[in-house]
């Protein structure tokens, strides 16, 4: 047993190096790529190997911020169970996952100073209009600093005028941390048993978000285009 223990780690170090060796000129930084960057593959300044497996980085900032959390920035494993997270509405009301339990329910985290995200606030209002009768719930949850979050988000929601819930994360444990969110906009399709289905982060079409939203409820897609 103790031999083949030995064997093991020997297995394990000799791939490592063998992934280390292999190191090429230029890749895709999976930090920056996971971000939505969208500057393809650029000389590789720094590598990290995590489970047998190397990524490469752009920079050093890259290769620290994978090695703090390297499952973050692993590919996403489809379906797998969804936090269980709580946020707050604007005038301080908890709102859960369980809340919405045999829904299907997409989850948007957005910032008021997030370009990305206001632009695709019309569309995800679009697909909800589209759906919401067919079991659909979107959830719009701000990652505003806590200072004149409310006033801010308030403010904004009047501006665009979306219609579907707009919520807060407000808790000592962030909802987007829970989510390993590391870059919004970031949206998670959780289908009724509360697992998560598919996601998207970056720049993001709206039509692949409705045609996932098509193939959960089973309908054919009409007016959300």
């Amino acid at each position: 047993m103790r031999y083949m223990g030995f064997l093991l780690v020997i297995l394990f170090v000799t791939s490592v190096v063998a992934q280390e060796n292999k190191i090429p000129e230029k890749a895709l930084c999976s930090v920056c790529s996971l971000k939505g960057a969208g500057h393809g593959p650029e000389k590789v300044r720094a590598h990290s190997v995590h489970e047998g497996q190397a990524y490469y980085f752009c920079s050093e900032g890259c290769k620290k911020e994978f090695d703090a959390d390297p499952v973050a920035y692993l590919p996403p494993v489809f379906p797998r169970p969804a936090p269980a997270f709580a946020v707050e509405t604007l005038t301080g009301e908890n709102v859960s996952l369980k809340d919405y339990e045999g829904k299907l329910v997409l989850v948007d985290f957005w910032a008021t100073w997030c370009k990305p995200c206001i632009e695709m606030m019309p569309n995800l209002q679009k697909v909800y209009d589209a759906y919401s009768d067919k079991g659909l719930v979107v959830l719009g949850v701000s990652i505003d600093e806590p200072k004149d979050r409310i006033k801010k988000v308030e403010k904004f929601v009047e501006k665009v005028g979306v219609s579907y819930p707009i919520l807060v994360d407000a808790k000592p444990v962030p909802a987007w941390h829970m989510f390993k969110v590391k870059a919004i906009p970031a949206l998670f399709l959780i289908d009724g048993g509360g697992q998560v289905v598919a996601q998207w982060t970056g720049e993001i079409d709206h039509k692949e978000i409705e045609a996932e939203v098509v193939s959960r409820i089973g309908i054919k897609a009409n007016s959300a285009h």
